[in-house]
């Protein structure tokens, strides 16, 4: 494989970690700027609304820019951004960068995938670009107990400092070693959105923004809710964030070799629904031991990924013709499924007790099996019914 393909993969790695790095220090981040740790949380809110909404758009105003130009214009920003989190205490600044890191890195993300598949012969495009996803994903489930881990040990803005100086030599590489990329052609917005009018895509696209948004409602406030419940060290959180990291990369795995055993639906059924339960498990588990309580926390965390193979599958199935549009597609519903989360999540704290988060969460993830259910038992556009709506867009 390209070895420029790794470099990008680890420059989305980078970009990933920003999203989530804030959900493990937020107790920090709460207590050095004077707000409560729900407000802290939406700082994840707002970089995951404005990661979903900024991409398509941002890819389209810059269609007719060289890619390896503009991804350098993109680290630049992201750069400067971080830098700003890191300097300001002030919390309108701080969310306004983390809106800033959110466009730029949509874009990158974009970018970094495109570029791959460009470098590559085209026997080894998959391959390609399964890395960079690879690289998005383990940033997603490792950041935060990377951020946990430099924030305990050096304060809140440590990681942002560290994310800055990782993006600055990615920024060389690239730099050194990227060949100029012409840019490719643009599916246009309208055309894109134009796919959601099946009800069977639409409702299919909706599973994962319900599963996201019953998970973050936990996930994003998981330090809080430990830390109330078992009331750990900060070594052992980091310990749980990063068994919580592992589990989830392992269920990542997990779930191709599910949905090649049991076959799409079957596979979207089952971990749809065993995801809603082990929730529920959590928070029961969460009123006897630690040591009782981790594995079942580890297979919530599996199940979070694992139907990520099931779902690209099935949503290839759906829209073979438009399979990029609705990759894309899906990466905005997972971020606004995140953004969603947060929101909810942090409600439930200020209202009631970050306790009732896991019953919350779970009750929101069980809506997601049935719309399952529901995009199982649509009926199947033809392709040419897809291509007039398509036409019609335009």
């Amino acid at each position: 494989m390209n070895f420029r393909v790794y470099m990008l993969a680890i420059a989305a790695f980078v970009v990933g970690m920003v999203e989530l790095i804030v959900g493990g220090i937020l107790n920090l981040i709460a207590e050095d700027l004077s707000i409560s740790v729900s407000s802290a949380g939406q700082f994840i809110t707002i970089f995951s609304v404005t990661f979903a909404i900024s991409g398509p758009i941002l890819v389209n105003l810059t269609a007719k820019l060289e890619r390896k130009k503009l991804y350098l214009y993109m680290l630049a920003v992201f750069l400067i951004s971080n830098v700003m989190v890191a300097l300001t205490s002030s919390y309108a600044a701080i969310v306004a960068a983390r809106a800033l890191a959110a466009m730029s890195g949509s874009v990158i993300v974009v970018l970094s995938v495109s570029m791959a598949a460009a470098m590559v012969p085209e026997s080894h495009k998959g391959r390609a670009i399964g890395i960079i996803y690879m690289g998005i994903s383990g940033s997603l489930v490792l950041g935060v107990p990377v951020g946990m881990m430099i924030g305990n040990a050096f304060g809140w803005r440590a990681p942002f400092i560290v994310i800055a100086v990782l993006t600055l030599l990615s920024m060389g590489g690239v730099a050194l070693f990227t060949k100029r990329t012409a840019p490719s052609p643009v599916v246009p917005l309208r055309r894109q959105l134009a796919s959601l009018k099946d009800s069977k895509i639409i409702s299919a696209q909706l599973i994962g923004l319900l599963l996201l948004t019953g998970h973050l409602t936990l996930y994003g406030y998981l330090q809080p809710f430990v830390d109330a419940t078992f009331q750990i060290s900060p070594q052992m959180m980091s310990a749980v964030y990063f068994l919580f990291g592992i589990a989830a990369v392992l269920g990542g795995g997990a779930g191709g070799w599910i949905s090649d055993r049991l076959g799409t639906k079957r596979a979207i059924l089952g971990i749809t629904a065993s995801f809603s339960v082990s929730m529920f498990l959590v928070l029961v588990t969460s009123q006897t031991a630690f040591w009782l309580f981790l594995p079942f926390m580890m297979l919530w965390s599996g199940l979070s990924w694992s139907i990520a193979p099931a779902m690209q599958t099935y949503l290839l199935q759906l829209a073979p013709d438009h399979a990029e549009t609705q990759f894309s597609l899906n990466s905005s519903m997972t971020h606004l499924g995140i953004a969603a989360g947060s929101i909810i999540g942090g409600a439930v704290m200020d209202h009631g007790s970050v306790s009732d988060n896991p019953w919350v969460g779970g009750l929101i993830a069980s809506l997601a099996f049935g719309m399952a259910l529901f995009s199982f038992s649509r009926r199947t556009k033809p392709a040419a019914e897809r291509e007039m709506a398509a036409a019609a867009a335009k």
